[in-house]
């Protein structure tokens, strides 16, 4: 007897572990979804269907969707992929997955006169599939759950305007500078590093260099690209002509433009981002010393009264770049009050040494202190420079 039930139950045994269950055609669950609402017209489209009720063989990776009675079609208003497969993700696990890439249409996004896309629609899943696209678009799937029952999920397919931003809003002259442009339109191959190319240039250098910007991962539409400055030579390659006080500036040429703009409409996206020096404000020119000399610039060592002489100061551009600057002379007796004032405006050049020489004639004996002062200009009078003072005893 017991022989007899063993024998009996086997057969029930097998059949649970394989036996398929149908869909419920009037509980049809198998939600759909896509890995982004909203598509660029070359980028990778990530689709997932759980399907608990197709997960025919809990021992094997299923397949949904190449059976034309309950087919998946992957579609644009004038594309389609007919039968395409997604596949399950483990045994078992009733979710299934695929993968298709928009391809776009012929369009020549570098300005170069060639067309930088290869449209095409093939492929049977569950990845490897290319499906063509227009610029305002939409993609949608299909999936027959069960016989006159089908379900779908659609999403849109729209270019974007191209932003252009620095890494920083402000730079010191020997700083290494990232552009980075974010264009999801230019993510034209979502397997590979794709690269566009940016302007850069300086109040310096006006022409200024174009630099290739890569995108930072296969399919991020990020891109970036690393500017050297200089001072002392030209700009070549990723390097740029810069001073202190320069604005940079990066443009970019967008032409992949969602509407109201035509397709064949493109935009200028322009950044900017200020250059400074790494010397304090105060230190941009340097004052040797002061000393007190006679007509003929020899040192006076025992200066006395009602006798005319010079008062004399070195300055130094330590940049390089010209540098504005006016150089004030002040002389004030013991009791702080000003006996002589002066002042010298000009233009140092890169690097430049310049000697200033002003007159002075004391009316009395007596200690005086006499300092010099370096201003941008007198209508601006932010200190370039520390200021010296030297006391000097008029015999």
């Amino acid at each position: 007897m017991t022989l007899l039930f063993a024998l009996l139950l086997i057969p029930l045994l097998i059949a649970g572990v394989y036996d398929e269950h149908p869909p419920d055609y009037y509980k049809p669950y198998a939600p759909i979804s896509f890995d982004k609402q909203v598509y660029s017209w070359t980028d990778k489209v990530h689709i997932t269907i759980a399907a608990p009720a197709w997960n025919a063989d809990t021992h094997a990776i299923d397949v949904i969707g190449g059976d034309s009675e309950h087919a998946i079609k992957i579609s644009t208003p004038s594309h389609s992929l007919n039968m395409y497969e997604l596949a399950e993700t483990s045994p078992n696990s009733g979710v299934f997955t695929g993968e298709v890439t928009l391809t776009g249409f012929a369009h020549d996004v570098d300005g170069d006169g060639k067309d930088d896309t290869t449209p095409r629609t093939n492929g049977n899943g569950p990845t490897g599939g290319f499906l063509e696209t227009k610029r305002d678009d939409g993609i949608t799937l299909s999936f027959e759950f069960a016989d006159g029952v089908v379900l779908t999920k659609s999403a849109h397919i729209n270019w974007n305007v191209g932003d252009v931003e620095f890494n920083n809003p402000n730079y010191l002259e020997n700083d290494h500078v990232i552009v980075r442009i974010i264009d999801p339109d230019m993510n034209l191959n979502p397997e590979t590093l794709d690269d566009i190319q940016v302007d850069v240039s300086s109040d310096s250098d006006s022409a200024g260099v174009t630099v290739t910007a890569t995108e930072t991962d296969d399919s991020s539409g990020i891109f970036e690209a690393v500017i050297i400055l200089t001072q002392s030579d030209e700009s070549s390659g990723n390097r740029l002509r810069a001073l202190s006080g320069d604005t940079i500036t990066a443009t970019y040429q967008d032409r992949t433009l969602p509407k109201p703009y035509s397709v064949s409409d493109e935009l200028e996206v322009v950044a900017k981002s200020a250059i400074d020096s790494d010397l304090l404000n105060n230190s941009k020119v340097s004052i040797d010393e002061i000393f007190l000399a006679d007509s003929q610039g020899n040192k006076i060592d025992s200066p006395t009264a009602n006798n005319q002489m010079q008062i004399i100061t070195h300055i130094q551009n330590p940049q390089q770049k010209q540098q504005n600057f006016v150089n004030i002379i002040q002389v004030t007796d013991k009791s702080g009050v000003i006996v002589s004032l002066s002042w010298v405006s000009g233009i140092l050049n890169a690097a430049q040494q310049f000697e200033i020489s002003q007159s002075w004639t004391p009316q009395q004996k007596g200690q005086y202190k006499v300092e010099t002062f370096v201003w941008k200009s007198l209508d601006d009078t932010e200190p370039i420079s520390q200021n010296r003072a030297q006391t000097v005893k008029i015999q």
